[in-house]
């Protein structure tokens, strides 16, 4: 085989890591799902674990301000490079074709001049590549930092956020302390949850989240499923997190934390244990802001978790 032809095929394996990066990993799959009570559509505060903000959410069964449309089974619209997004097909379209082009001798640009060398064909894969990671940063959101407890990986001065603003529509909320035993709550919640979703145990889901957010893991693992694929995920260990905001609304109290946490997660062929893409002994991190939700005035045992945003 030439170094042309090794280096298209290089170039192709790239642009195919597109594809295999919307194969779903982790508990979400990387994706801002679920519901936030009336501040759903209202971004969390930004904390020193996460200090950008949180991605505005790609699912949600909350009907949004406006539109009494959007219910039970309908998510947000997608964004311009979400998935099934307009500018995500079109560049993707780009993409191809430019690949097709090489493939075919007449290069990424088409004709221009000069592309048909070495040098040329050098900067059309170093093209590829940056497009590709491009995409890749954008589909899987950011990975920032997370804070907790006081000796432990939450820290407890922010817990006196207690009060966000107003909830939109609504009466202001009532403030809720969050004391050490809800974030070593919050703490158990984020491994229990990536430990039932790595089995597919979608009965163990049910009693660690909403229905909402188990109907979510539930469509992930039969998309992983029809891929002949499962999501095994290990090794969980939160780094840091912090408070963003805690409200009662209602009969319910709602916490969102930011958690910046570790975790090996790999895509595995079901029927040969392959590893197909990710790691089950490398650890990567994330960086995620996690809404939980419990009947008001409940002790910490009760959170469960209500939603899933990626920090930006």
């Amino acid at each position: 085989m030439s170094f042309r032809k090794a280096a298209i095929f290089v170039a192709l394996a790239a642009a195919l890591a597109m594809s295999a990066g919307e194969a779903y990993a982790r508990a979400g799959g990387g994706f801002s799902s679920g519901s936030r009570g009336g501040r759903t559509f209202s971004m969390p505060s930004a904390t020193p674990t996460a200090p950008r903000s949180a991605a505005p959410f790609d699912r949600s069964m909350t009907p949004q301000s406006g539109t009494p449309g959007l219910g039970a089974g309908m998510g947000a619209r997608p964004g311009w490079f979400s998935s099934g997004g307009f500018g995500r097909g079109l560049l993707g379209g780009l993409l191809g074709a430019g690949l097709m082009g090489m493939l075919l001798g007449h290069g990424f640009f088409g004709g221009i001049g000069g592309l048909f060398s070495l040098f040329g064909l050098l900067i059309q894969i170093a093209l590829v590549v940056l497009v590709v990671r491009w995409l890749m940063g954008l589909f899987r959101g950011g990975r920032p930092a997370y804070a907790g407890a006081p000796g432990g990986p939450m820290g407890g001065a922010s817990s006196a956020r207690t009060a966000p603003g107003p909830i939109p529509g609504g009466a202001p909320p009532q403030p809720v302390q969050i004391a050490g035993a809800d974030f070593d709550a919050f703490e158990k919640r984020l491994g229990d949850v990536q430990a039932a979703y790595s089995a597919e145990d979608l009965g163990a889901l049910g009693r660690l989240a909403t229905p909402e957010m188990v109907a979510y893991f539930r469509d992930e693992i039969a998309a992983n499923s029809a891929r002949g694929l499962v999501n095994r995920i290990g090794d969980v260990k939160l780094l840091q997190g912090d408070l963003s905001e805690a409200w009662r609304e209602g009969t319910a109290d709602y916490a969102t934390v930011a958690m910046r946490f570790q975790l090996t997660d790999a895509m595995v062929e079901r029927a040969t244990g392959r590893v197909a893409s990710g790691s089950t002994t490398n650890p990567e991190q994330a960086v995620e802001y996690w809404t939980f939700r419990r009947p008001a005035g409940a002790g910490p045992d009760a959170w469960i978790l209500s939603a899933i945003q990626q920090a930006r």
